[in-house]
C-alpha cells in the first residue's frame, strides 16, 4: 500500500460484480499476496485459505459475511471502515443492488435479485474444492507403475512344469514277460552326467540374468519413456529415480521436493508455453489455489529455493528454458530465464536418491546429476 493512498470505498459499488471488483482493488491496495493474507488472518485467529480468496475474487456474487470480515481485516481495514463494507454487502445480498440512503432506491431494484448472491450458500468454494481435489487422489493411483512382471498361467507355481524325474537314458520298467534290460554301460553314465552339468549351468546363467535385470531396475517396472516439454498437464519426473516433483501437504513455504510419483498429487502441474523457448510451470494446489513455480529474489541467491507461490510477483523468476541434455537426449534441464546467477539449473540437492530431497537453484553440472527431468503427460 502506498503511503497516503486511500483504500477503495465499497459504497461506490452498485451491484455484486462491482463489489467484487472493489474487493480486488482492496487486495491490490494492501500489496499482500494470497499467502500473506492467509497468514495475517491466521495471526488474528481468522481462517482465510488462499484458494478461498482466489475463488471469492473470481466470482460475480457477494461473499459470506464471515469471509468478508476475515478478508477485509487481513487487508488492513479498521473497524469503522469494516462496518461500511458489511453494510454494502448486506444491501447487495438482500436487494441485489446498493444505493446510498441519500440517493433513494436504485432504478430497477428487485428484491428477488439477491438470489444470485452466496448468502446462505457456501461460497467458501476454494476450501471445499481443495478438499475435493484430495478426493481424487486415489483415482488413478499407481497408474504410472507397470505391472510387477508379466504374469501368465505358466508363472503359476501350481501349474509349473517341473523337471522330469527320469533322466535321459534311464532304463524303463520291463514289461511282463520281457527280459530285463542290461545295466547301463559307461557311455550311458557319461551322457547322464553331461546332461546334468548342462542343466545346472543353465540354471546358474538364468539366475545371473534375473539379478542383472533387477539391478537395472527393469524387473518391477518397464523402462520409462522420456517425454519432451509440451503445453498441458504434466507430471515432472526426476530422471534416474521413480520420483516426481511435489510439495509437502500442509506446508506453507511452497518448497518443492522430489516425492514418490504415486504420491505426487500436491500440487498438480501443467506447462504454459510463453514463447521464445520460455515455459511457465503452473501449479494447482488443493488448499492454496493456482500458482507458479519459481525462484525468489530474481535468482540473486545462488542456492535459492525452487518453490511454488502466486503468479505475477515481479521479484520472482517464473519462466524457464527447458534445455535437452545428451545425444541422444537423456533428459531436460530446467534453467531459470534471466537469473541473476548465470549458469544455474533447478537441482535436486542433498541425497539425490532420497524421497523428499528439496530442489533449489544450483550451478549447472557437466554430468547434469540431479538436474534432468521428463515431462510425462498426466491424464
Amino acid at each position: 500500500m502506498m503511503p497516503g493512498e486511500r483504500a477503495p470505498d465499497p459504497r461506490e459499488a452498485r451491484n455484486a460484480a462491482e463489489f467484487v471488483a472493489c474487493l480486488q482493488a482492496l487486495k491490490d491496495w494492501s500489496g499482500l499476496t494470497y499467502r500473506e493474507l492467509s497468514a495475517r488472518a491466521e495471526a488474528r485467529g481468522d481462517v482465510l485459505p488462499r484458494s478461498t480468496v482466489a475463488n471469492m475474487l473470481s466470482r460475480a456474487t457477494v461473499p459470506r459475511e464471515e469471509l468478508l470480515i476475515s478478508f477485509v481485516r487481513a487487508c488492513g481495514i479498521g473497524p469503522d471502515e469494516l462496518e461500511e463494507w458489511q453494510a454494502v454487502r448486506k444491501a447487495l445480498a438482500v436487494r441485489g443492488v446498493y444505493a446510498p440512503a441519500d440517493e433513494g432506491p436504485a432504478e430497477g431494484a428487485d428484491p428477488g435479485d439477491g438470489a444470485d448472491s452466496d448468502e446462505g450458500a457456501d461460497s467458501d468454494g476454494g476450501a471445499d474444492s481443495g478438499d475435493g481435489a484430495d478426493s481424487d487422489e486415489g483415482a488413478g493411483e499407481g497408474s504410472d507403475e507397470g505391472p510387477v512382471g508379466n504374469a501368465s498361467p505358466d508363472d503359476d507355481p501350481d501349474h509349473a512344469v517341473g523337471p522330469s524325474v527320469v533322466w535321459p537314458g534311464d532304463p524303463a520298467e520291463p514289461m511282463d514277460g520281457e527280459p530285463a534290460a542290461p545295466p547301463p554301460g559307461p557311455r550311458s553314465r557319461i551322457r547322464r552326467a553331461l546332461v546334468a552339468t548342462v542343466a545346472v549351468a543353465g540354471l546358474v546363467l538364468a539366475g545371473f540374468s534375473v539379478v542383472a535385470v533387477l539391478r537395472d531396475g527393469h524387473g518391477a517396472h518397464p523402462p520409462r519413456t522420456l517425454t519432451a516439454p509440451a503445453a498441458g498437464d504434466v507430471r515432472i519426473r526426476v530422471i534416474g529415480a521413480d520420483l516426481c516433483l511435489g510439495e509437502r501437504r500442509g506446508s506453507r513455504t511452497g518448497q518443492i521436493h522430489q516425492v514418490p510419483c504415486a504420491d505426487a498429487k500436491v500440487p498438480l502441474y501443467s506447462l504454459a508455453d510463453r514463447g521464445k523457448g520460455r515455459w511457465r510451470i503452473v501449479s494447482d494446489h488443493p488448499d492454496y489455489g493456482p500458482g507458479c513455480s519459481g525462484i525468489p529474489s530474481g535468482g540473486r541467491i545462488p542456492d535459492a529455493a525452487y518453490e511454488d507461490s502466486e503468479c505475477g510477483d515481479p521479484s520472482r523468476i517464473e519462466e524457464f528454458f527447458m534445455e535437452p541434455y545428451g545425444t541422444p537426449v537423456e533428459g531436460y534441464r530446467i534453467v531459470p530465464a534471466g537469473s541473476a546467477t548465470p549458469g544455474s539449473c533447478v537441482t535436486v540437492v542433498g541425497d539425490r536418491s532420497a524421497a523428499w530431497a528439496r530442489l533449489a537453484q544450483a550451478p549447472c553440472a557437466s554430468d547434469a546429476d540431479g538436474q534432468l527431468f521428463s515431462f510425462d503427460r498426466r491424464n
